[in-house]
Formats: structure tokens, sequence, C-alpha cells
């Protein structure tokens, strides 16, 4: 079955639905979808904990929304994609939120005769069909590090164009180490 448009989830108040357990007892969610996030750091890790980096590109958020998984691993699969082309192995990307919360559906039936079939809005839990994760304003997408002044305006161009794969406006700071 095809996914649901993001906006039915992207911008609404959710409250954290998380609550998954070892023990089956205790756990709200039977069945847990995988997360679609591959990685989350990329290329030189060794070199950006020794301080080799000093031009660090932090993608933050303007507004508070649900950004999918597939939204993320979009995201990164791109940004990543482009930087080693452009960059080889000189340059250290990190992608920041974790899709903890697990998104409902309540399946609803269409066509003839479909009203005698289904419930309707009795006992509408839903079952759960993937994940996202919750970002505030301000909190940090991803952060890259690149060595040069040119580096970091290639950069900043791979970034601006990210933004129709966001459900939300996002700005860069930039911090020099």
């Amino acid at each position: 079955m095809a996914l649901r448009k993001a906006a039915a989830y992207t911008k609404r108040k959710a409250r954290p639905y998380t609550r998954k357990s070892k023990v089956k007892s205790k756990s709200y969610i039977k069945t847990v979808p995988n997360s679609l996030v591959i990685k989350f750091r990329m290329g030189d890790l060794p070199g950006y904990r020794d301080g080799k980096y000093k031009i660090i590109l932090i993608a933050k958020s303007h507004e508070k929304v649900q950004v999918r998984d597939h939204a993320i691993e979009a995201m990164r699969q791109f940004l990543n994609r482009f930087l080693t082309e452009k960059f080889k192995k000189e340059f250290y990307f990190e992608v920041k939120p974790y899709p903890h919360h697990i998104l409902r559906e309540n399946k609803m039936l269409t066509g003839a005769g479909s009203d005698r079939m289904q419930t309707g809005m009795s006992k509408s839990y839903g079952k759960s069909i993937g994940r996202a994760a919750l970002v505030k304003p301000g909190q940090e997408f991803f952060r890259i590090a690149v060595l040069t002044p040119k580096q970091e305006s290639e950069a900043r161009d791979l970034i601006r164009s990210i933004k129709s794969r966001l459900p939300c406006r996002i700005y860069v700071e930039t911090e020099r180490r």
C-alpha cells in the first residue's frame, strides 16, 4: 500500500508516541516499524574528532514539525552523494534527529458496501505505519564540517537545494573553530 502524504502528519500537534518495551505486556505498540535512516555519521569521523575541520555549517529548524524518516533518509542520501562527489573524503556530515515517534493510521475502506464491513471511528487507535522525528524550533537537522571557504560556499549551495525535501523552513549557522 502507498504512503499517506506527509501533510497528514507534518504540522500536527503530536504527543510523543514511543512506548515500546521488550516485555510484551508493558508495550502499547505491538509491532514497531524499522527506522529507514541507515547512517547518522558520514565522512572523516576521526578528522572531525581531532579538530581538523575549522568550518562547521549547522542547519536548524525554524518551526515545530514532525519529519518522517523517509524525508530524513532522502535528505541524507542526497547530501552524502554530492558531498562525496565534490570533496571525496575531506568532509564530515552528521544527521541529528532520530525518528523515535511512531505514526499510526486508522485504515478506512472505500467502495460500495464498505460501510457494512468497517467499524468507522469506534476503536480507532490505528496500526503503526512508520516513524517520525519530532523537531522543535532551533533544533539541529544536520551538520557539515569542511576545510576551506570555497568548500563552505559549495556546501551552502547543497543545503539550499535540500530545502524542498524537508517539511519546514531551515536556516544555517556557521561555527568556526
